[in-house]
């Protein structure tokens, strides 16, 4: 295996944030020693994690993965929004134990030629799994770098053909007041909302996962399979799918119908535009700066924006937040 070597570009990751073959080599030997291990056991398809590889041997993604020092798997699944479970950081920790991920299984329909029910097997085995190392944003101003298993989401559009109409994709996720307390607040109209338009969910960088730091996807993370869109603000990478349509007029995300004149659909990190209570010019990493630490500056596509800034070319992102 050998690795793309450029001259360096101020608007891409330095080389230095490309995965050294070493730490791949050695992460790929751990994550198969997991095979046989009890942090497997809750997976139907146990193998799916144990041929894990590093997304930076493909070639559609040079320079995505970052190098940055990794948020502490404690922080990253004790601290984040997940409002099916309660609107304090905490809540999903504490209360996602109630929610049942087996049997599971998510509706693919809409304008696509095959339609479908997959099971949580069948979409395990659907292509190789993969170790992402991405940057997280939260609209709060907070982010962190989490190493996230799973595949292109573009591998799952390929196989159900979307048609010429499919110009957007809606996720919808699991809405259940038996298993999700958050749900008897009034918060948000459930259930939970998003959407994408089909060349953003296209991208190689949109992800499909189901576990993070080499194992499965945490319940109070958006088990047993979520999105992870790296260069939007986290709200967008819906938790805890159970059905995935493909529409020809763009969707209604929660947020938006919530607070239009505050989220946006695109909810591209963008630190030039502020959102209406607060800067979104910088960040706090959790669990590496103190309270009172300099805060770092954000970066327009949370840092991705060699990989996606096409996607966006001509449009007004002041209007279009």
């Amino acid at each position: 295996m050998s690795f793309l070597i450029r001259s360096h570009d101020p608007t891409q990751p330095s080389p230095s944030e490309i995965t050294p073959q070493p730490i791949y080599r050695g992460r790929r030997e751990w994550l198969q020693g997991l095979a046989a291990g009890a942090a497997l056991a809750a997976w139907p398809a146990r193998e799916a994690l144990a041929q894990t590889r590093l997304a930076a041997t493909r070639s559609a993604l040079p320079g995505a993965l970052t190098m940055e020092k990794q948020t502490s798997r404690q922080d990253a699944t004790s601290y984040n929004n997940f409002y099916e479970f309660g609107t304090d950081k905490a809540d999903p920790a504490q209360r996602a134990h109630t929610l049942r991920t087996s049997p599971w299984s998510v509706a693919v329909e809409g304008e696509i030629a095959k339609p479908g029910v997959y099971d949580l097997d069948s979409l395990l085995r659907l292509a190789p799994m993969e170790e992402r190392i991405y940057r997280l944003r939260c609209v709060e101003g907070w982010s962190m770098v989490i190493p996230w298993i799973g595949y292109s989401l573009a591998e799952l559009i390929r196989k159900v053909e979307p048609n010429s109409r499919a110009k957007y994709v809606e996720f919808t996720t699991l809405a259940d007041k038996a298993q999700m307390p958050g749900l008897r607040s009034g918060v948000l109209d459930w259930p939970y909302v998003e959407g994408l338009r089909l060349d953003e969910a296209m991208h190689p960088l949109t992800l499909l996962s189901f576990g993070m730091y080499g194992e499965v996807m945490p319940k109070q993370n958006g088990a047993p399979l979520r999105l992870v869109v790296p260069w939007k603000y986290g709200f967008k990478s819906a938790k805890s799918l159970v059905r995935i349509r493909f529409v020809e007029k763009q969707p209604i995300s929660s947020w938006t119908r919530a607070a239009p004149q505050e989220y946006g659909f695109f909810s591209n990190v963008n630190p030039q535009v502020d959102h209406p209570r607060w800067s979104q010019a910088t960040e706090r990493r959790i669990g590496e700066d103190g309270l009172f630490a300099k805060k770092r500056p954000t970066l327009m596509f949370n840092g991705y924006e060699a990989q996606v800034g096409q996607l966006y070319a001509g449009m007004d992102l002041k209007k279009l937040y």
